[in-house]
């Protein structure tokens, strides 16, 4: 009986595939998986690429993994992808290769581009049609680079055989041999090219951008047929039906499907995302106006505000500065400290997110005294979690959201309780953990379940309590703390426009 789903779950840092299976007690659970790191690439700073023939090694290297560990491609009815978004890729359509490395969304590269845009007053309408501000993070400006970049490609692209893309289109593509050029409506949200209100391509900003249209994929919704599989690749034509991007994704894997639900992932970045409900909201705090997800008739607006290093942060510490030898450490290092020491770390390593949007600030320290040693660095580390997280949480509020009383949270980091304690206690907010971690591969897996009648909704079914962190922090201290994270956050603001100081 072919009764599993195939989810691919391509992130910045790993490309994973699971099988999930419809439980008896309702939901999805999860029965094989296999999982590839993935290498990035800086070669300027600021600037961060992927390899996309690796990741399409990497997808088909865990699929067929995950398929022999289940049993065969026979007992599978669908493949779910959810992808790392903005991130682009430029390839042949001849050959079928790439043309680039491809641009990750942590690249800066097109900050000139998108700060002229913004100086010449166009923020407003891109705003208004797209629910994103002018920024180097979104997909538009990259694909302009890339066609550039890469001698006689807009002339190719003219003729066909040049296409673009976010990493869910890539992958399409070549799992169907070139026969589907598609996005999903959440993916193209990203791009700062489709109208939020009609899920529809912008000419006026595709112009604007000086990406042709000619390149751009299709737009589909989330539950779509978006191809077959070329059966050559796992043995069978296995259907395409469902795909989001990773934010969306997770939030559908939460079932935080009513306005008012909100969740954060904290993996390489951090990335809140709130259900606004069936309209649009414009917000007035420089978070950004997004899709969360497209099922036939059933459309749900999302407000999202982005943190550009959560885990990089510890990343580095481990492999830039070394004083960790594996990332498992910072928590045992944290708590041997009895509090900050006065140090703080804004880890502005590829500029500041949400709600902020400073691209050319860097990585700032402060603080520090002879007293200081390698526990502040990772103990400041994993506050500045918090510290973004709340910055979030303030600027959702100020767009007229209510106070969350209760935070979804998934990722890698969340294995770190004390980050996570410390997240509830600065955030004033009962932290909640799903005992099934993987919500990006879960969304990816529900959406392709309904697309082909697996499931019947995409409500959320746990069969496992959460782990929870209730806030235990006075007042007075939590003020103190965030006075020293905002002083901190200023002087990283100031160091990068030393003219304006």
């Amino acid at each position: 009986m072919k009764s599993l789903i195939l989810a691919i779950d391509q992130g910045t840092t790993s490309t994973r595939a699971i099988a999930f299976e419809a439980a008896p007690e309702g939901g999805l659970r999860p029965v094989a998986v296999s999982q590839v790191e993935l290498e990035q690439h800086f070669p300027h700073p600021g600037w961060v690429e992927h390899d996309a023939a690796e990741i399409w090694a990497a997808t088909l290297q865990t699929c067929r993994a995950v398929i022999e560990q289940a049993g065969g491609v026979g007992r599978f009815a669908a493949v779910g992808i959810t992808n790392q978004r903005e991130t682009s890729v430029l390839w042949d359509t001849v050959t079928g290769e790439p043309l680039h490395r491809a641009i990750v969304w942590q690249d800066r590269r097109t900050a000139d581009v998108t700060g002229a845009l913004a100086a010449a007053g166009h923020e407003p309408m891109v705003q208004a049609a797209t629910g994103l501000i002018l920024d180097p993070y979104f997909s538009a400006s990259k694909f302009a680079w890339l066609l550039d970049a890469v001698p006689g490609a807009r002339d190719r692209a003219a003729r066909g055989e040049v296409k673009v893309g976010t990493i869910e289109t890539w992958l399409i593509w070549k799992l169907t041999g070139g026969a589907s050029h598609v996005t999903d409506a959440t993916n193209a949200s990203r791009t700062a090219l489709m109208d939020l209100a009609t899920r529809a391509w912008r000419p006026d900003l595709a112009a604007l951008f000086n990406v042709p249209m000619v390149v751009l994929p299709e737009i589909r919704g989330c539950t779509d047929r978006l191809g077959e599989c070329d059966p050559s690749l796992f043995g069978a034509a296995l259907p395409i039906h469902g795909a989001a991007g990773d934010q969306q994704a997770a939030l559908v894997g939460h079932g935080a499907l009513k306005a008012g639900d909100a969740k954060i992932t904290f993996g390489t970045g951090a990335f809140l995302v709130a259900n606004v409900g069936g309209e649009p909201v414009g917000s007035t705090s420089r978070l950004l106006g997004t899709l969360g997800y497209a099922v036939g008739d059933d459309v749900a607006f999302a407000l999202e505000g982005s943190i550009f290093s959560a885990g990089s942060a510890i990343q580095w510490l481990r492999d830039g500065l070394k004083v960790l030898t594996a990332s498992g450490e910072s928590e045992g290092m944290a708590r041997g400290l009895t509090d900050n020491g006065g140090v703080y770390l804004v880890p502005g390593f590829t500029g500041l997110g949400a709600p902020w949007w400073e691209p050319e600030a860097r990585g700032t320290i402060i603080g520090l005294t002879r007293d200081s040693g390698p526990a502040h660095f990772v103990r400041a580390a994993l506050e500045s979690l918090a510290y973004q997280t709340r910055d979030l949480l303030d600027a959702l509020e100020k767009d007229g959201a209510p106070r969350l009383k209760v935070l979804k949270v998934d990722g890698g980091v969340t294995a770190n309780a004390f980050a996570m304690q410390f997240v509830a206690d600065i955030c004033d907010v009962v932290v909640e953990r799903p005992a099934f971690q993987e919500m990006t591969a879960l969304g990816a897996a529900k959406l392709a379940a309904l697309g082909i009648g697996l499931i019947g909704d995409l409500e959320d079914h746990p069969v496992e309590a959460p782990a929870r962190w209730t806030p235990n922090m006075a007042p007075e201290v939590r003020e103190r703390l965030l006075k020293g994270w905002r002083s901190a956050v200023r002087a990283a603001i100031i160091a990068a426009h030393p003219e304006e100081a």
